[in-house]
């Protein structure tokens, strides 16, 4: 089942999206800030240099106000000429001749015309602006200007405005024109960001679905590798994919043991009341008086014997294999091993004389185990040859020191086992073929050779016999 994840604005990838377009944003507006301020700056540099230059070489000349007006009284009739009303277009640069008092006067004859006496009355102190070195800025007819203001020889004062209407209105576009351009970049941020995120973020919406689908029952699910990972999602995956086999590890592992219980409890349950049954059936006879014959008695004492032999028996390897499981802290020391396998081959020879046994285990060489540990899975070893195969089949005992670890090999040729069976013969409580024994010695081995720290290996065959492989530590010393 594939989950559809909706993608909203408190989404990872809209948060990114969000985050991104805003520090875009953000150095668009500073840029732009700094851009236009440093250029009105250098503009209102040039206005002012150029009214700064004109005011201090009037200054220094020497004129009166008799002396400039042949030269203005030129600029004043043009001006007349051109628009003789006061709606004429509103100059670039403004010549206003003003008394001490910032009144305008007359010059060449001519009144001043309303820009100029807007010009006068803009200027509060022409004697403080001209002492002043910088231009100051002042509103002529709703348009701002750059004025300044010179002392003629003569007391009189004249004042020059520029009019940075200009500056002004390219400053304007200049904006409209970075918040265009600044408004694509962020609409091509946010789609690239978007996409970017989107491929970026794959590999996690993976890990979603895979999650979601295990929660369903899918334990085989895994995140799957994207075309272009990142190096911390590339780890993220293989960290959760190592952990989903360890989750599905643990649960067949626990779904097998469950069985495993399940069928332990049933298989020991069948065991015990098996011999249970036959006692309390031997003891109902013996109630009943059915026993006269004394030799029905002795059969029937024998039987029970025989059976609460057989539970006893059974008791004493659950309880083993009930200790092995909890780990117990064995008795460790150096073992002379072959004499271990010398003495069960001569138990072997003593209990079925017509067997021929054959021993590869000349000399010392040591181990370091739990001796009794050791004798309980040769005497099963040779139990289970005894049980399951005819009394003249060859045994071969065997016994090597190669890399480090012992291997000691008990070798039948008897019937063998099929392939089913060979893979169960560690199951507790199974026999191959419902044969005799109690099913739990095979385990027995398995359990103390894992508790040395060795492993147990079988090789086996329908017709070609039975070997059986343990393999241990050796000792810090052999002598052989």
């Amino acid at each position: 089942m594939r989950h559809r994840h909706r993608h909203g604005i408190h989404s990872l990838r809209g948060g990114l999206t969000l985050a991104n377009v805003a520090l875009l944003a953000l150095g668009i507006i500073v840029a732009t800030g700094v851009s236009l301020m440093g250029m009105r700056h250098y503009l209102l540099d040039q206005v002012d240099a150029q009214l700064t230059k004109t005011r201090d070489s009037l200054g220094s000349s020497g004129l009166t106000m008799r002396d400039i007006d042949s030269l203005s009284a030129l600029a004043f009739v043009r001006d007349r000429l051109v628009s003789p009303t006061d709606e004429r277009p509103k100059p670039d640069s403004i010549f206003v001749g003003v008394d001490t008092r910032g009144k305008a006067v007359t010059v060449a004859g001519f009144a001043p015309t309303g820009t100029q006496l807007a010009l006068a009355d803009a200027v509060d102190d022409p004697r403080a602006l001209a002492h002043d070195s910088e231009p100051h800025d002042v509103i002529v007819h709703d348009a701002a200007y750059r004025v300044t203001a010179t002392r003629l020889a003569d007391g009189m004062y004249v004042l020059f405005a520029t009019s940075t209407d200009g500056l002004h209105k390219g400053i304007a576009k200049a904006l409209r024109l970075d918040l265009a351009v600044g408004t694509m970049l962020l609409s091509l941020l946010a789609c690239v960001t978007l996409f970017s995120v989107r491929r970026r973020m794959r590999p996690l919406e993976d890990m979603v679905e895979t999650s979601s689908a295990i929660a369903e029952g899918d334990l085989t699910r895994r995140v799957p590798s994207s075309h272009h990972p990142t190096q911390e999602v590339e780890q993220l995956r293989l960290a959760l994919n190592s952990m989903l086999h360890q989750v599905e590890s643990a649960y067949r592992t626990r779904e097998r043991s469950a069985a495993q219980l399940r069928r332990f409890v049933g298989d020991a349950s069948h065991e015990l009341r098996t011999p249970l049954s036959a006692i309390r059936g031997y003891l109902q006879l013996y109630d009943k008086g059915m026993l006269r014959d004394p030799a029905e008695r002795k059969r029937a004492w024998d039987r029970m014997n025989g059976e609460v032999d057989r539970m006893g028996r059974l008791v004493d390897e659950l309880l083993t294999l009930a200790r092995l499981d909890q780990q117990p802290e064995l008795r460790f020391r150096n073992v002379d091993l072959s004499r271990l396998v010398r003495d069960a081959a001569e138990d072997l020879r003593a209990q079925q004389p017509g067997r021929p046994v054959s021993v590869g285990a000349d000399g010392t060489l040591l181990v370091h185990a739990d001796e009794s540990g050791l004798r309980q899975v040769l005497g099963n070893l040779v139990g289970n040859v005894r049980t399951h195969t005819p009394a003249e089949v060859p045994v071969t005992f065997g016994l090597e020191r190669v890399d480090g670890v012992v291997r000691l090999s008990v070798a039948d040729e008897g019937p063998g086992l099929a392939e089913e069976d060979a893979a169960r013969i560690f199951d507790r409580f199974f026999r191959a073929g419902g044969g005799a024994g109690s099913g739990l010695g095979m385990a027995i081995v398995q359990g103390v050779v894992a508790a040395h720290g060795g492993e147990v290996a079988v090789v086996t065959a329908p017709g070609a016999g039975l070997a059986v492989t343990v393999t241990l530590p050796a000792a810090t010393h052999a002598v052989s």
